[in-house]
């Protein structure tokens, strides 16, 4: 019973009146004022659910056991309806089975925050370093690297030039292989006179550098080049060998008892990359025209197109078609590649901002945190004379060196895989930009080469390994394949430093004995594990091999 109280007016009578009450909450009032409106004195209104566009007060009248299927389905929508439409008073939480976002078995994998986070943290770090330089010096930036960009700057940049005009040789070279009809065929003798003019034209580019006296700037540029360039044109030129001779062989077949009649070979590729022999068991011992032969025209003809089914061999040789690959960022030569329709200019300024901003924090990083470090340590490697404390100069330049060299890795991993090679394929609408994957995640050495550098592994296993398992087996092809790579690594080192020592070498080699421990069941399970161990191992052994190359 509600409570009352006595409130006498001014004519003196008394009558019975509610107590106030407290102001009610909003929803509470809302639904009040609804209820309110659905009925007449207390009691629902029996024909506020008689039409279907006028106002309903939450009830329906019961359907009938013997109701038509599709009067019980209307009448159970309008229930499922009005109850996800029904309000609370209390806000209320979903809860459910689920996973955070950095949690192994979560599918979220949007982190594009932290790569701004990155960025964020570099800029903090260049800004605060140009301050504590300018309250020291007078000037934002230290210069000792710096001016090393502006040294002999035209030497390097003719130098370039004669070096990319100087591998533009292989094309009327190989149109001699493919016009000679006996002496100078890809498989007589062009493939060895191809291979002795890269030796050669390697070991020129190489010594310039020493030869004019460069510095280590520029020298790093010069060399990086001429890789790239030395397994560009090592790809064009053995890839359009072996076209040569399909073509020669589809030439051969307008008089079949003369020609060979071996299954066609498909050369590696992104579909194919160990390439195959094309309907090997289909044999072609008859001369006469039949099934097998005409499988055998159309296999070779099928080679000798590209995949996309715009060129065919030899429509491709021509300059325009040469200057476009070497301007293509893949390091595999293809007949056709895919393309953009169109070139995204503001991607491409992007990319080349971003260029020159990891290049201007590479030196930052490299002349406020490791120049520094290793002039001191030699100093003191210089004064001291015990093994003991060499040892220790050494273990504490390399702690020293982590984290800056950690930052370096990841600086030049993005100028290089995101941003060159990213304007490159902008520039020529290059559409496969497939440069790297999660690296980043990689459990053993063998797949961090896999996912690291995609150009270059794609290189190795075309022309490396995959022509050579053939002939020496797996085990012996995945030794030549590292050996090349550790003795590449090696050359870029001692140009570097111009000092040959080798460390390169040893720590590449070593990966093949540490792969196989990671891929033993019990290492290869703990993915977590191997993970860490791989990102410990990577940065220490950076830090570890500067140290080697510039103290010892």
């Amino acid at each position: 019973m509600a409570s009352t109280n006595v409130q006498p007016n001014d004519g003196g009578d008394h009558i019975l009146r509610p107590r106030p009450r407290k102001p009610q909450h909003a929803q509470v009032t809302e639904l009040v004022r609804e209820h309110s409106n659905n009925s007449v004195n207390g009691h629902l209104d029996p024909h506020t659910d008689e039409t279907a566009s006028g106002a309903t007060s939450g009830r329906s009248s019961p359907v009938p056991e013997n109701a038509p299927a599709s009067t019980k389905a209307l009448s159970s929508a309008r229930k499922q309806v009005r109850a996800e439409q029904r309000r609370r008073l209390f806000p209320t939480i979903e809860y459910a089975s689920r996973v955070s976002h950095f949690d192994p078995q979560s599918e979220y994998r949007d982190f594009h925050g932290f790569f701004n986070l990155f960025w964020i943290g570099l800029a903090i770090m260049g800004i605060t370093t140009m301050l504590r330089n300018y309250k020291d010096t007078g000037y934002p930036l230290r210069v000792q690297i710096w001016t090393l960009f502006t040294v002999k700057l035209w030497h390097l940049a003719v130098a370039d030039f004669l070096m990319v005009a100087s591998t533009a040789i292989i094309l009327p070279l190989h149109k001699t292989f493919r016009s000679s009809s006996i002496a100078l065929t890809w498989e007589k003798g062009g493939m060895a006179i191809q291979s002795i003019y890269q030796v050669l034209w390697l070991s020129f580019w190489v010594s310039v550098p020493f030869i004019l006296n460069w510095t280590w700037t520029s020298q790093v540029f010069l060399l990086l080049h001429t890789m790239v360039l030395l397994m560009k044109m090592h790809s064009y030129a053995f890839y359009n060998g072996h076209l040569s001779e399909t073509e020669r062989r589809l030439r051969a077949l307008d008089e079949p008892h003369s020609a060979s009649k071996a299954p066609a070979y498909n050369y590696p590729s992104v579909e194919k990359p160990m390439g195959e022999l094309v309907h090997e068991d289909m044999k072609v011992d008859s001369d006469s025209e039949n099934e097998g032969l005409s499988q055998l025209r159309e296999d070779l003809a099928r080679e000798l197109t590209s995949p996309i089914g715009n060129v065919t061999y030899p429509r491709n040789l021509s300059w325009s078609n040469y200057i476009d690959y070497l301007l293509c960022p893949t390091l595999c030569y293809e007949l056709e590649y895919p393309r953009n329709a169109s070139i995204n200019w503001t991607s491409l300024i992007a990319k080349i901002v971003a260029t020159f901003g990891c290049i201007f924090l590479l030196t930052i990083i490299s002349e406020e945190f490791i120049l520094p470090v290793l002039q001191e340590s030699r100093v003191r490697l210089d004064d001291s004379s015990a093994v003991l404390e060499t040892l220790l100069i050494l273990a504490e330049t390399i702690s020293w060196l982590l984290f800056p060299f950690m930052l370096i890795f990841l600086l030049v991993f993005l100028v290089i895989f995101e941003y060159v090679l990213g304007a490159f394929g902008e520039i020529t609408r290059f559409a496969d930009r497939h440069f790297y994957s999660d690296w980043w995640n990689s459990t053993d050495w063998m797949e961090f080469s896999r996912e690291w550098n995609v150009p270059v592994y794609s290189f190795l296993r075309r022309h490396v390994y995959a022509t050579s398992k053939p002939s020496i087996g797996r085990n012996m092809a995945t030794l030549i394949t590292f050996l090349i790579s550790a003795i590449g690594h090696e050359i870029v080192m001692a140009c570097i430093t111009k000092k040959l020592r080798g460390y390169g070498f040893i720590c590449q080699m070593l990966q093949l004995p540490i792969v196989m421990l990671q891929r033993t069941r019990w290492i290869r399970s703990h993915k977590t594990a191997n993970n860490v161990l791989f990102w410990c191992s990577m940065i220490l052994g950076l830090s570890l091999i500067c140290s080697l190359y510039v103290l010892v």
